[in-house]
């Protein structure tokens, strides 16, 4: 016979309308401090429950906060996702100028590596699949969200050029791309965490050889 008295009623996301009654009684957050819990609470949604499932109501109970704060600022779930991602997703800078290329790429890859092998990088993780789903979610994505390693990649590529490392032609989107794409890749078939020797593989089996100069170039 269950032990009724002992035992733990599951956890459970409260309803919308004990969120609001709560808010109502809590004193009011505004700005910066508002936002990061609604944040926080989108992505743990995402994480959860999926895109699929998400829904403003369920935000606005997790964050503790009126749904009223939520329309003001973000019209649609589309428009709240695409923001939290973009919050959690960490300003990525380009690695420290060694004069050494194979070490600056590690060290550029180990950023991204770090963030999608932590909690915001599940969620992100999550989105891809939903994206390749939903047409109006992927065309948000492709309008607001530029690839946050782009940047510092070409900039690590860009020196080797200087250097007369990096070949001229592989300064392009396409191959700056090639190293964070094989890592989103790893990680989406075979789960986080990255490991140090599949990071080590790509830059020496992939990136290296396909963007060093010729010796006698």
């Amino acid at each position: 016979m269950l032990d009724h008295k002992n035992s733990a009623a599951p956890p459970c996301v409260p309803s919308a309308e004990d969120a609001e009654a709560d808010f109502r009684r809590r004193p009011r957050r505004r700005g910066r401090v508002l936002h990061e819990a609604i944040y926080q609470a989108t992505l743990d949604e995402l994480t959860e429950v999926g895109y699929a499932e998400l829904t403003m109501d369920r935000v606005a109970a997790r964050a503790k906060a009126s749904k009223g704060s939520l329309y003001r600022r973000w019209p649609s779930r589309v428009e709240l996702v695409v923001d939290a991602i973009r919050h959690a997703v960490p300003k990525f800078v380009p690695a420290p100028d060694t004069g050494d290329l194979r070490a600056e790429l590690i060290s550029q890859l180990h950023q991204f590596a770090d963030h999608v092998n932590g909690p915001a990088g599940e969620a992100s993780r999550g989105m891809i699949v939903e994206l390749m789903r939903n047409p109006e979610l992927r065309e948000a994505f492709q309008k607001h969200l530029i690839d946050p390693v782009l940047a510092p990649m070409m900039e690590v590529l860009r020196r080797g050029v200087v250097r007369g490392d990096v070949r001229p032609g592989a300064l392009t989107p396409t191959i700056a791309r090639v190293g964070p794409t094989l890592l989103r890749q790893h990680i989406l078939l075979y789960g986080p965490p990255i490991e140090d020797e599949v990071l080590l593989e790509i830059v020496d089996e992939v990136v290296l050889p396909l963007v060093r100069a010729e010796p006698d170039a």
